[in-house]
């Protein structure tokens, strides 16, 4: 036995052990041999509209438009019926700001030419400069500004009017007497000419086109009308359903006419080829266009039905590019804004920074303004750069192929836009954003490895390898050598 010879062994396999574990800890460590490179940062949260105001000054609010010229916002009124001491039935002129009310129309003629305060239930057109065309029940078609308390108005002879529209011509409206379209005079509400269609009670204006989109929902059809001849000149086919219409407008950029009908909206270009849908749980009841964006507004109401599935007295505010119809920002909750009470408007400011949206059940108009979450600046803290280690053998190792690097790669929404919704359908084409990667800032990038982690490391495994197996000769020649010496039994 020779008594020393664990000691020699004890040093050889620690020597052993520490070169194996230091292998071992680089080559288990290669992914992490180096911090990760910080991860692409993300796409803000959503662009997107927050409310910035409710007004509650216009009564019941029943439609909305933003004058083009004076920037008016004008408000035809129903009385709300939880006020029985006040009738705020009319026609409003607010300041689309905060909503304060910068005059009131009260006095609007009846069927003799009386006047009294009465519901103004729809806004045909825009006066040049200021003021508006506007209907009210039954036949009524009235015209004021702001600063009028009183009306100008006549009634139309016949049936009630459903609709209104501008005219052809200046001092005339496009109203719908149910299947009827005719072209009347202002002042005097006096019939200039006439249309009568198989049905429907609902149309949109392009006067850019000289064109008007009747709508009959009942027999699911669209008529396309020339108005230079008022004649038809083409017959869109519906889809099939059950009858429930929503609302019939027109982009004027494009031309393209939009329907709501049951859960979707089904688009038309201008010739009446179908361009697509969109759909969801709510129903579509107003749409508004940009055309400084080239964004269409779609205002869906909840069913207000408890017993009906998914209804949750909550709307949604939609706003698409109208080009293909994708979705470009989040969606935006409409609490209690249902169609019990009342059917929805909105207008929109040019640039789609501000929406107003109606809700006749709540007595309400809310601002909306647009929202751009700021993109988060990267903090140095969370991903410090490595040290360099002067006692290493080989280069520290890049990045892996096609691992982005850092900030900068993370696509915008513009490039990428927020989801659809569940059910919403957006036509092909809609843009599908990405993200790269940065190749290292100095030196070509390594040769990617089959899987990553190792092949980075792979100069610095080799050469700790070699230090492992020399320290191991050594370690065994030793052991001979002590082993050979003869009379060595005391302490060494």
């Amino acid at each position: 036995m020779k008594p020393h010879a664990p000691r020699v062994t004890g040093a050889l396999v620690f020597t052993t052990a520490t070169a194996a574990a230091l292998i071992v800890a680089v080559t288990a460590g290669g992914a992490g041999a180096e911090p990760a490179a910080p991860s692409p940062q993300a796409a803000p949260g959503g662009v997107t509209y927050r409310e910035a105001g409710r007004f509650t000054t216009a009564g019941k609010p029943r439609d909305l438009l933003l004058h083009p010229e004076s920037k008016n916002l004008y408000v035809g009124s129903d009385d709300l019926a939880d006020t029985a001491d006040v009738n705020e039935g009319g026609l409003y002129v607010l300041n689309p700001a905060d909503g304060s009310v910068r005059s009131t129309v009260t006095r609007i003629p009846g069927p003799t030419g009386t006047l009294g305060r009465r519901a103004v239930t729809r806004i045909g057109a825009a006066l040049p400069g200021d003021g508006v065309v506007f209907g009210y029940p039954l036949r009524g078609i009235g015209t004021a500004r702001t600063g009028d308390e009183t009306a100008a108005g006549a009634w139309v002879a016949g049936a009630t009017v459903t609709d209104i529209g501008p005219g052809t011509g200046p001092g005339t409206a496009l109203v719908a007497q149910g299947p009827v379209l005719a072209e009347v005079d202002l002042a005097t509400a006096a019939v200039r000419r006439s249309l009568t269609l198989e049905g429907g009670d609902s149309f949109a204006v392009d006067a850019a086109r000289k064109t008007v989109w009747f709508t009959d929902f009942a027999n699911r059809r669209l008529y396309k009308v020339d108005t230079e001849r008022l004649a038809v000149v083409a017959t869109v086919e519906l889809p099939a359903g059950e009858g429930f219409g929503g609302f019939t407008e027109v982009d004027p950029q494009t031309g393209a006419v939009w329907v709501g009908l049951d859960n979707s909206v089904v688009v038309y270009a201008a010739t009446g080829t179908r361009l697509g849908a969109l759909s969801g749980k709510d129903l579509p009841r107003a749409a508004r266009f940009d055309s400084a964006t080239g964004q269409a507004f779609v205002v869906w109401q909840d069913a207000g039905d408890p017993s009906l599935p998914g209804s949750d007295n909550d709307g949604t505010l939609t706003v698409h590019r109208s080009a293909d119809l994708t979705e470009l920002v989040r969606p935006v909750v409409l609490p209690g804004n249902q169609v019990q009470l009342g059917v929805a408007s909105l207008a929109v400011q040019p640039g789609a920074e501000v929406v107003l949206v109606s809700s006749p059940a709540q007595g309400t108009i809310t601002r909306l303004e647009r929202f751009v979450p700021p993109a988060p600046s990267p903090d140095p803290s969370s991903h410090p750069s490595p040290s360099p280690d002067p006692s290493a053998s080989a280069p520290s190792p890049g990045a892996s192929a096609g691992t982005p690097t850092g900030p900068g790669t993370a696509t915008s929404p513009a490039a990428s836009p927020a989801p659809a919704p569940a059910g919403s359908t957006a036509a092909p084409g809609a843009v599908v954003g990405g993200t790269g990667g940065q190749p290292p800032a100095a030196g070509p990038a390594p040769a990617p490895a089959p899987h990553g982690s190792l092949a980075s490391t792979g100069t610095t495994v080799l050469s700790l390898a070699g230090t492992a197996a020399a320290l191991t000769l050594a370690g065994w020649a030793l052991l001979r050598f002590r082993a050979g010496r003869p009379g060595r039994t005391g302490p060494g």
